[in-house]
């Protein structure tokens, strides 16, 4: 995984940051959510969230999940497209 995050998504104190691999068998995406906390004059990230995190933390998968389909060169191979058979 890059040290860097190719791209950070933030709401509030819930941050995703998106980071891309390189492998034998093409790029691959990691994504690592935190929430961000203060202690004292510190900001800390915690991987654990509350309740109330949990809509923040579903809103800021899904924007991943998309920012990663739509900037992949190459589609997973968990996805097959189908075709429609109209007949």
């Amino acid at each position: 995984m890059s040290a860097e995050p190719i791209h950070v998504i933030r709401f509030g104190l819930i941050k995703c940051e998106i980071h891309l691999r390189q492998t034998r068998s093409g790029e691959r995406f990691n994504v690592m959510v935190s929430r961000l906390f203060k202690d004292g004059e510190q900001w800390r990230e915690s991987k654990q969230f509350g309740r109330d995190d949990l809509p923040l933390v579903a809103k800021i998968a899904d924007l991943a999940h998309t920012w990663i389909y739509l900037h992949a060169s190459a589609p997973s191979p968990y996805s097959q497209s189908r075709e429609v058979n109209d007949g």
